[in-house]
């Protein structure tokens, strides 16, 4: 049976709120299929506004690997500004997709991308706004299976009770086996109803569905166990791991935005995967192992992607892009084969020992020579040391020199405020290094429009990290230290004024270090959140930390716990964590001893290249670091015309 459009209903509320055009659809290399053509049906989401969720990498990779395959269809949604939102209760419109514009609640599966915990709420507004019960248990057959997915998923424990299921790790190849899944279970007439075909994807040992696992809570709060409430389901679940990315060449059809968006470029991941050890980063702990694009990969799908969007920038993506065994001769390979079209090219964040001027003259030879920027992440020696951030002031004076001294004028610094046994004299050393950045810049240039931009986020503490354990700094106390760095800042009369100064101040951070690292319980708050209006807690302006904090003490009191019990407090290695039974490939011990080693302030080389450190990943997964370089050149060497 077809479905309908909604079009016609939302066209008419259209005029009526800002930014109408990110709800039309209809972007370049957007697919609609035929709805009776095919069997199984995916409505995926990014829950936040089109403008942040088009660019996404990992939405835009899934669309296409979903409608590449014979009788399945993927369609995207985006979470609706508030004044739509209200216009839809009120004229009875429900969530649409943004290329059919068809009704949510009509698919099979309705897929949500979290890289930030930040999202949940607009999680919340989708469903309702689908006519979809916010409680999984609730559902009925004809209602999609919710599935999260994306990094926050590492741990879904709070959002345990709106989520059918979780898959954590590399979609690519997950997607298209739940697919087979709900297609063979559909194709049975679907016999034993909804907990049938989760159950089917339960046992595969790769799809984590929380209705099957009970929680236990000792006295003091903490979770005693957490075991499988029937048979055939596992005790835990392991991630997915794409080992060959040149087998899967996404996206190859790029979408091309109608609506301004966050990023406006043709984006290719050139590796995936960091072994550098940053204590800190979730990304880097739960991708691992390193898994590297080949030189000819990567050509083919920058020259297919420009011809299938006309973008003027590649951005070559990853964790650390530098870090590409091959970086090099990438960059010149693709500066040389694009030199006539202009097209620019650009890395994230470069890491301070990566970057050497031969690289950034390549990236930006066809393109405009911006601003650079490096992530020392503390402020002094030994916070790097504590984090395995293995830079020396020595090594970013020298290589800001190099950029100041080869044109560059402006550089942008990121650091945190409240990593594990943080001072605020620690903090204070970010002044100073603002300040002889600038005063080098000044030496080696002999200009005076140097400018430094010092740009600082607030530590949270994340599963499947050695600071999992860590306990998180207070809002009040991070107001205090980041206040001292601004007016230290600020007091310099010879470098404060070429210095710029950006933070967010700590009750952010409090808010997403409980949805982190919370259990089951922390649900009951982000409900409550959503019933008194929250949304889109990633963007400042719709943000309310008061709001947060007086649900969470209408809530939480009844299970004996509070925020403080979830952000700011320490855990010990005995406690069972809420996503211990999600195998993310790291060896729990191996975890507590780089906790332990960072509060030594002992540092841990990059694996890629000395003897194994036992973290788990490789043997575990029966998986490889994989390196080049592989000897071969970009192809074709001539210049593209």
């Amino acid at each position: 049976m077809s479905v309908d459009s909604v079009f016609p209903q939302l066209e008419a509320l259209l005029p009526h709120v800002q930014k109408p055009i990110q709800y039309v659809g209809g972007e370049l290399n957007s697919t609609v299929k035929p709805w009776d053509e095919c069997d199984v049906r995916w409505a995926l989401m990014y829950p936040d506004a089109y403008e942040v969720g088009l660019p996404n990498q990992g939405v835009m990779i899934l669309y296409e690997v979903l409608n590449e395959r014979r009788g399945v269809l993927a369609e995207r949604t985006y979470s609706v500004w508030p004044d739509l939102e209200a216009l839809m209760r009120e004229h009875k419109v429900p969530q649409f997709t943004v290329d059919g514009h068809r009704p949510v609640k009509a698919f099979d599966v309705f897929g949500l991308s979290f890289s930030t915990e930040l999202g949940y709420t607009n999680m919340l507004t989708a469903l309702d706004l689908a006519g979809i019960p916010l409680a999984a248990r609730d559902r009925g057959l004809d209602d999609p299976i919710v599935l999260a997915g994306g990094h926050a998923a590492f741990n879904p424990e709070p959002i345990a009770e709106f989520i059918d299921c979780a898959v954590i790790g590399d979609g690519e190849q997950a997607v298209l086996e739940i697919t087979e899944i709900i297609r063979a279970w559909k194709a049975e007439g679907r016999p034993g109803g909804r907990e049938e075909v989760l159950f089917r994807l339960a046992r595969t040992g790769g799809v984590y569905v929380p209705g099957f696992y009970d929680v236990e809570y000792l006295p003091d709060g903490r979770i005693g166990r957490m075991v499988p409430n029937r048979s055939g389901v596992p005790w835990r679940v392991s991630k997915h791991t794409v080992m060959d990315l040149d087998e899967w060449p996404y996206p190859k059809q790029p979408l091309v935005p109608l609506a301004e968006t966050v990023h406006e470029r043709m984006s290719v991941e050139i590796f995936r995967g960091c072994t550098r050890g940053c204590r800190f980063c979730q990304a880097g702990m739960i991708t691992r192992p390193v898994r590297e694009r080949s030189i000819t990969g990567i050509g083919e799908m920058v020259e297919k992607g420009l011809k299938a969007t006309g973008f003027e920038e590649v951005g070559l993506l990853s964790l650390s892009s530098a870090d590409h065994s091959e970086i090099g001769d990438i960059a010149k390979g693709l500066a040389d084969r694009y030199t006539d079209d202009k097209v620019g090219l650009s890395l994230p964040s470069t890491r301070v020992d990566a970057f050497n001027v031969d690289l950034a003259n390549e990236l930006t030879r066809n393109g405009r020579r911006s601003g650079l920027t490096f992530a020392p992440e503390g402020g002094s020696e030994r916070m790097r040391k504590v984090i395995n951030k293995m830079v020396s002031e020595e090594d970013l004076i020298r290589t800001v020199s190099t950029a100041y001294g080869n044109g560059w004028r402006q550089v942008k610094l990121y650091f945190m405020c409240g990593l594990p046994t943080e001072t605020d004299e620690d903090v204070l050393q970010i002044g100073d290094m603002a300040v002889n950045v600038i005063a080098k810049g000044r030496e080696v240039s002999g200009q005076n429009d140097i400018r430094c931009t010092v740009s600082i986020g607030g530590f949270v503490p994340k599963p499947h990290t050695p600071f999992q354990w860590a306990p998180q700094l207070g809002v009040e106390e991070t107001d205090a230290r980041l206040a001292k760095l601004r007016d230290k800042i600020r007091g310099d009369k010879k470098y404060g004024r070429s210095i710029g100064f950006r933070y967010h101040d700590g009750k952010p951070g409090i808010v997403e270090g409980l949805l982190s690292r919370g259990d089951r319980r922390v649900g009951s708050v982000i409900r409550a959140v959503y019933e008194a209006g929250g949304r889109f807690d990633g963007w400042r302006e719709y943000f309310s930390y008061d709001l947060w904090m007086k649900s969470a003490e209408k809530t939480l009191p009844a299970f004996g716990v509070d925020v403080d019990w979830y952000t700011t407090r320490e855990r010990t290695y005995e406690e069972v964590l809420p996503w211990d039974h999600l195998d993310s490939g790291l060896d729990k011990e191996w975890l507590w001893q780089d906790w332990q080693d960072s509060l030594d302030e002992t540092e841990v080389e990059d694996c890629r290249w000395t003897p194994c450190f036992d973290c788990g990943v490789c043997p575990q997964l029966d998986l490889d670091i994989q390196i080049g370089p592989t000897g071969k050149k970009l192809l074709p060497l001539t210049v593209v015309k």
